[in-house]
């Protein structure tokens, strides 16, 4: 976003400068000009390439109304999330500058990962387990490896080595282990009691205790984050540090929230609509299309902003977004998800297969492997990049009957 103008002397010239220290102590104000309804459409719909893609969300929605072959209603309603995923991203950013640090974070955590939330609980409420539990796991893998990996490739054309935070990074990737604990018990559990007549019962109800737990545990770590340890997530400024101001007026920014999420709603209700027919047609499985599709289309803008940021050498601003959204998706948007099959009456558990619950436990061990010096290199990158296409290619090449 653009920098925020400061405060000069009424002596002095009138043109523009950047805002220090000292002439915001001095009480010298003089800023740019508020937001108008024209300069946030503006904004909105200009500041960003992908905004290109938002022609294909009349397009997804009248191809669901008028019942249009599924593969084209799947690949026009895919497309059109992808530009809404940025624009839910924009909107929350904008009222969290209004706001307090506590308030800001909260509006972060709760639509940060909107996209996969709202997407998840559709194809939940329509019974398509197999794709719930599949675009869980590849949302934290496609963050972790993908997203992560990219950047620091990215990151280390342009950098020998770049450094980031080590406590903040270790303290979200710490709590993905606690979230591989959550996903080994249940799948053990399930082959110990395998052949019992209550074995179903048994293992939602550890899975829905579980979900409860991991839950609470991530309302604590944002109280961790935000309050009791909040220095450990907040960078450092520098001595001409210059405030942001918001781009977009506060009606506008309440109003492309609300919006956004009602057509991410419509667009991603006919998107799981098309899944069935449409891994049949393509041949391929509903595990691939969930864990390796479906997180494109959460994942996007976190892709775009993570790759721009390292580039630029912001690497905690990276891992924020990379490893902070899997955790996200681990402790909340998997409970949330969890808790709606319990009010729902569908039987989503946490008992992943073995195969899953191995590829997250390894994909976990080799990100924590790579950021436990705090600084990184466009080797590392790679590595992390081809472990998401080994993984890739083996959900592509599992036969659909398992």
């Amino acid at each position: 976003m653009p920098a925020a103008y400061g405060a000069i002397p009424a002596s002095a010239s009138p043109r523009l400068r950047n805002v220090s220290r000292s002439d915001s102590d001095a009480g010298f104000i003089f800023g740019p000009p508020p937001p108008s309804w024209s300069t946030s459409l503006r904004y909105i719909f200009l500041s960003n390439w992908i905004n290109i893609l938002l022609i294909f969300c009349p397009l997804g929605i009248l191809s669901g109304i008028l019942d249009w072959p599924d593969a084209l209603t799947f690949a026009f309603n895919f497309m059109a999330l992808l530009p809404m995923a940025k624009l839910l991203g924009l909107a929350t950013e904008e009222l969290a500058l209004r706001t307090n640090e506590t308030i800001g974070g909260l509006l972060n955590a709760t639509f940060g990962n909107a996209v996969e939330l709202i997407v998840g609980l559709i194809a939940l409420h329509n019974g398509l387990i197999t794709v719930v539990q599949a675009s869980l796991l590849g949302s934290i893998l496609s963050n972790l490896l993908l997203v992560l990996g990219a950047s620091f490739l990215a990151g280390g054309l342009y950098f020998k080595n770049q450094r980031f935070n080590v406590t903040a990074a270790q303290t979200s990737a710490s709590l993905l282990c606690i979230a591989v604990l959550a996903f080994v018990v249940p799948a053990a559990f399930q082959f110990t009691i395998a052949g019992k007549d209550t074995a179903d019962v048994l293992l939602l109800e550890l899975s829905r205790g579980t979900a409860l737990v991991l839950f609470i545990i991530y309302i604590l770590f944002l109280y961790f984050q935000l309050k009791t340890h909040h220095e450990f997530f907040t960078a450092e400024e520098g001595e001409d540090a210059q405030t942001e101001e918001p781009n977009i007026t506060l009606p506008a920014a309440v109003t492309l929230l609300l919006s956004v999420t009602v057509l991410v709603s419509v667009c991603g209700e006919y998107l799981v609509g098309s899944i069935e027919t449409v891994s049949e047609q393509w041949h391929l499985s509903q595990t691939f299309v969930g864990l390796i599709l479906l997180p494109i289309v959460g994942n996007a803008a976190e892709h775009v902003t993570a790759v721009s940021v390292a580039m630029k050498d912001k690497m905690d601003l990276v891992i924020g977004v990379a490893i902070g959204s899997s955790m996200q998706i681990a402790l909340l948007v998997t409970p949330i998800c969890v808790i709606f099959g319990w009010i729902w009456n569908q039987p989503l558990s946490l008992a992943f297969s073995a195969f899953e619950t191995s590829v997250m436990f390894v994909s976990i061990f080799v990100v924590n492997s790579v950021i436990s010096d705090g600084q990184t290199n466009w080797l590392e990158g790679v590595m992390l990049l081809g472990a998401y296409i080994v993984i890739a290619w083996a959900f592509y090449v599992m036969p659909n009957s398992l």
